[in-house]
């Protein structure tokens, strides 16, 4: 029996990490498509134009921004693998449209800086996140009414423009997605022990675990450019 037991312990874990290791990789390939895309509307003037230089572009691509993780979420069991895919690179690319302005906000030294940094804090959450033996449950949620309190402080910001409630805010979003990421790790760890299903379950899954943690990587790096980065 204890055998037995090991053995589906064994096989959990191999499937667990598996599961991973593709949520892992499906990030990384959306913050590759990410980073071209806005490196490429940063370096083409009729691209930026286009995109922001008129209110309905820039509408509209907010508008996508917003509504494709939504769209992505909460129809992933309905969708081939072939769809989620396609709708999680046009997510990527889109964010990458969206953000290439910081390019030109930012020196590079600066977006390097806050990525490396970035990279830095998400890899070690994320590596907490998977080994550690507590439960992160009550950890999640209250860095989820974190993120409640960020989203409306933000919105009434934006009429006060406070310099010091920015860099508060800024201090904030660290401290929430770092987190997230931990928590977010252990959730889809644990989801992943138990996926089984075809090749498309399996990627659907995959695709929504990247898309989390592609959101928690994204706002850290945003929240430590702004507290790290100088201007151009």
């Amino acid at each position: 029996m204890e055998e037995l037991k090991s053995t589906v312990a064994t096989g959990a874990l191999s499937t667990a990490q598996r599961y991973m290791r593709h949520v892992y990789n499906w990030m990384t390939v959306g913050l590759l498509l990410t980073a071209a895309s806005a490196w490429m509307v940063a370096s083409t003037p009729a691209l930026l134009s286009l995109l922001f230089g008129n209110t309905v572009g820039l509408v509209v691509l907010g508008i996508a921004v917003i509504a494709l993780p939504m769209v992505l979420s909460g129809m992933i069991s309905r969708l081939s693998s072939g769809a989620a895919t396609a709708l999680f690179i046009a997510y990527s690319v889109l964010m990458g449209c969206f953000l290439s302005p910081v390019l030109l906000v930012y020196t590079g030294a600066s977006v390097f800086a806050a990525f490396a940094v970035t990279g830095g804090l998400f890899g070690c959450m994320s590596l907490y996140g998977a080994v550690t033996k507590r439960d992160l449950t009550s950890m999640g949620s209250f860095m989820f009414m974190g993120l409640i309190g960020i989203i409306i402080a933000s919105i009434v910001n934006l009429f006060l423009h406070s310099a010091m409630m920015d860099f508060v805010l800024s201090v904030i979003c660290v401290i929430v997605f770092t987190g997230l990421t931990a928590f977010d790790t252990q959730k889809l760890l644990s989801f992943g022990s138990g996926m089984y299903g075809d090749g498309t379950a399996v990627r659907r899954g995959a695709l929504l675990g990247a898309l989390t943690l592609y959101l928690d990587f994204v706002n850290l790096f945003l929240a430590s450019l702004r507290l790290l980065g100088d201007r151009r």
